[in-house]
């Protein structure tokens, strides 16, 4: 009997890890869409305001007409609505249309290497949550250092105050430096950002 119940005790935690496991994907996944589509929202706006002249006044208009018409959606405050056009701007060319968050970015003839950078700052940015990629766009201005941020926010599981102290101590001029065992101690499914992308209402 005790065999059993230790047998059973096992196969409970194994379910449950892959309980998790399955709850953080679904999480990061659903982040991921709604990270392509706040930028696809912003494309649509800046190359309205681009081809048809529109002005900021449409912003205020669109906002409480999407709040109207989707009350139970989050996200679409004037000023939510202004980030992503300025999300857009940052990385105009960080999504292909149709394509999926983490496809592959279209060949139009770039070099390999600039090839690699763009798709690695595709995955980062569609597996950041929506607030640490308005931080970084805002605070970070050099993108291979914001792309520094990224992956160790990614890595770390690191909630937006703690990136902020982070870019405060200017971390990534003393990266290699300090070793932490965050990926050791910290399970994914318990991470900081986690955690913050479930309080998101449209996740």
């Amino acid at each position: 009997m005790p065999g059993n119940i230790a047998q059973y005790t096992d196969l409970l935690g194994q379910i449950k890890q892959r309980i998790r496991q399955g709850q953080t994907r679904a999480v990061l996944a659903a982040n991921s869409e709604m990270i392509c589509m706040y930028w696809d929202i912003g494309r649509m706006l800046h190359k309205r305001q681009q081809r048809e002249g529109w002005g900021a006044s449409v912003i205020p208009r669109l906002s409480r007409d999407l709040r109207n018409e989707l009350p139970e959606m989050k996200g679409f405050s004037e000023r939510n609505i202004k980030l992503m056009v300025q999300f857009h701007r940052e990385y105009p060319t960080l999504f292909p249309i149709g394509q999926r968050a983490v496809a592959q970015l279209p060949a139009s003839a770039p070099s390999p290497a600039d090839q690699g950078k763009a798709e690695l700052m595709q995955r980062l940015v569609a597996q950041l949550l929506w607030g640490t990629n308005v931080l970084l766009i805002q605070r970070i201005k050099d993108i291979a250092t914001r792309c520094w941020y990224a992956q160790a926010v990614i890595e770390h599981g690191w909630s937006r105050d703690v990136l902020n102290q982070m870019i405060d101590n200017h971390a990534h001029e003393r990266q290699g430096k300090a070793v932490s065992n965050f990926g050791e101690r910290l399970p994914p499914a318990h991470s900081d950002m986690v955690q913050q992308a479930l309080k998101d209402p449209y996740i």
